[in-house]
């Protein structure tokens, strides 16, 4: 007897055999097939184009994409997240199968960043959910044979693992070699990208997909624009191809530059350090304590080992996406040396360019390199011992740029004091604080392996002040008085701290509290943050796919082509100045879902802001 599963809906339940809730394995055993092939070197075959026919792999995309902050951003159609049905999933795969399918050309803005600006691609929503499900099967594939040096955008890894091996691994490099590719996703050669696709992928239609998808143009200012070169800006298939692109880089580093540039087990010895260090533990035998501190002194102000030693070299190296680091240990004129093969390799073999004003050499124990928001440097210092070694010579150290406290100082500053926000002045109390918050969480947990993670209590307390000045400018009273109301003593584990508290008293519930400071600025190396990107929930049938699957309207109960209404955040909810909010609000606010299974006609007057005569069937 089949098994049924009962999903609440409203009053109601809705059956749900035992198979439509294993469906969603099918994706991720043929994702598993296909990863599996990929450990034993086996290439994609001719049917890899009709895994795009799985709806499957459309819902595992669609649960993956629809909470970002993307998915209700137009592109240059009103199609968006908002409006997803099975529906949608069919036409796309209709197309898929008699090669109808073509892309819609994103469109372009311009988005500010340090030095002018970046153009950013929005593509429309049926276009995300094929890119997502492509780079799912290319990410499938090619990421068991990655390189250990890239970090970016790949499962279980980003910034902080890409620091940590820096850290960890490093010691006693000599050189950094800071790279950066100019234009990285811009310049990224179609021909290239494609020839080096054909040598594991065998499906010509799945090839041709992709080529067609690398073409597509752009519009901007109501003018469509054609590509030469580069990834789509801003789809998500776009990290997953430049990774594969850059593979290229990574091997030629792993298999050329490393073992050439790497050789002799270590150092060999100083033979004057030697020399002192027998003389002292002669004298010291023959008690003769006071000769023998006057030599330790000494051999302790000179190396042990050979620095300039021409048998000993080191070449390391990490990737992040297009930027990349190289440490050396040997002389400059071969670090000079790296930099140009890694120079010729880029424009011949990838047609790429190297940023001149980006890519530098610099001295690890006199300069500060610097490398995913984080400066690093080599220490050095005869004067600390830890049991009798020179414990800090030679080892890594991540330091916050001054720099970035003084830039995310003066966000909330003028003329040399802490000011108060007026943009905020029209939130909740509680909306407030958490805005700060969140801000000043980001900044502590990404500069958690900082040693002078201390620099932070300079922009705590501006912060702070700022938020108080907020909230007394919005209530027009004095920040004394708001100090009192809101500022408590909080105990953690780490013993009792200061900070600003909101309390939000519910009925029947617990408290909703949210409050600014609160967290200890104490350095921890073992900190790791993924990126955001790749921090996504296991995909399994979701909530949200069994809801759509079941196929019931959530306001009228009525059956058949079931679309998803989305709105950005819960606060959308709010109805100031209205009496009594509409129904859909209602059950929205009730589930605290962003999301509501509608018919297409609830769907419209929602929209119409008519869904207050609809009624829900008991």
């Amino acid at each position: 007897m089949e098994k049924v599963h009962y999903m609440a809906k409203g009053n109601r339940y809705s059956r749900q055999s035992n198979k439509e809730v294993r469906e969603i394995r099918n994706a991720e055993i043929v994702l598993k097939v296909i990863n599996d092939r990929s450990k034993r070197r086996l290439p994609l075959e001719k049917d890899v184009y009709r895994q795009l026919y799985n709806p499957n792999l459309y819902f595992r995309a669609y649960s993956r994409i629809y909470k970002n902050n993307g998915a209700l951003t137009e592109g240059i159609t009103s199609e968006t997240a908002d409006g997803m049905s099975i529906k949608k999933i069919k036409s796309i795969i209709e197309k898929l199968r008699y090669e109808r399918w073509q892309w819609t050309p994103v469109r372009r803005v311009e988005i500010p960043k340090k030095s002018g600006t970046r153009p950013l691609g929005i593509p429309v929503w049926s276009n995300k959910i094929l890119q997502e499900v492509i780079r799912s099967i290319l990410e499938a594939y090619y990421e068991p044979n990655f390189s250990d040096h890239s970090h970016g955008f790949r499962p279980e890894r980003g910034c902080h693992t890409a620091l940590q091996t820096i850290q960890r691994t490093w010691l006693g490099t000599k050189w950094f070699i800071e790279g950066d590719v100019r234009n990285c996703f811009g310049s990224i050669d179609h021909k290239v990208l494609l020839s080096i696709l054909r040598e594991n992928i065998q499906d010509n239609r799945f090839l041709r997909l992709i080529e067609n998808l690398l073409k597509t143009g752009y519009m901007e200012d109501l003018r469509y624009n054609t590509v030469m070169s580069g990834t789509p800006q801003g789809g998500n298939v776009s990290p997953i191809l430049s990774n594969i692109y850059l593979d290229q880089l990574d091997k030629f580093v792993e298999k050329t530059l490393i073992p050439e540039y790497t050789r002799g087990k270590e150092r060999k010895e100083n033979p004057e350090y030697k020399k002192l260090y027998k003389r002292a533990w002669y004298l010291k035998k023959r008690g003769r304590h006071d000769e023998a501190r006057e030599l330790e002194k000494q051999y302790q102000q000179m190396p042990s080992m050979v620095v300039d030693d021409p048998d000993y070299r080191r070449l390391r190296y990490i990737r992040y996406s297009d930027d990349f680091l190289f440490g050396f240990t040997g002389p400059i004129a071969e670090a000079r040396e790296i930099k140009e093969r890694l120079r010729e390799f880029l424009q011949n073999q990838l047609k790429l360019e190297l940023s001149e004003e980006k890519t530098l050499i610099t001295h690890a124990r006199c300069e500060m390199a610097k490398f995913l928001g984080y400066e690093i440097v080599a220490q050095h210092n005869d004067t600390k011992h830890t049991d009798n070694r020179r414990s800090i010579n030679g080892v890594i150290e991540l330091r916050i740029p001054a720099r970035f406290v003084e830039e995310k100082c003066a966000i909330y500053m003028k003329k040399g004091k802490p000011i108060h926000r007026p943009e905020l002045e029209n939130e909740e109390d509680f909306t407030i604080v958490y805005n700060y918050q969140s801000r000043y969480r980001g900044y502590v947990q990404f500069y958690k392996l900082a040693t002078n993670l201390g620099w932070l209590n300079r922009l705590k307390w501006i912060m702070g002040t700022s938020l108080l000045k907020t909230l007394a400018h919005k209530h027009k009273v004095s920040v004394n008085k708001v100090a009192k109301r809101y500022k408590r003593t909080i105990r953690l584990p780490q013993g009792l701290r200061k900070c600003i508290e909101v309390t939000i008293i519910r009925k029947g519930k617990e408290p909703l509290k949210t409050r600014f400071g609160g967290i200890p600025l104490i350095r921890d190396p073992k900190a790791v943050i993924k990126d955001l990107f790749t921090v996504q929930r296991k995909p399994t049938r979701s909530e949200l796919v069994q809801r759509l699957c079941a196929d019931v309207c959530e306001i009228c109960g009525t059956t058949g082509n079931i679309e998803v209404h989305h709105i950005h955040a819960l606060k959308d909810l709010k109805t100031k100045g209205r009496k009594e909010k509409p129904l859909w609000m209602q059950i929205m606010s009730a589930r605290k879902r962003k999301t509501l299974m509608v018919c297409k006609d609830c769907h419209n007057k929602i929209h119409q802001r008519k869904s207050e005569n609809v009624k829900v069937i008991e």
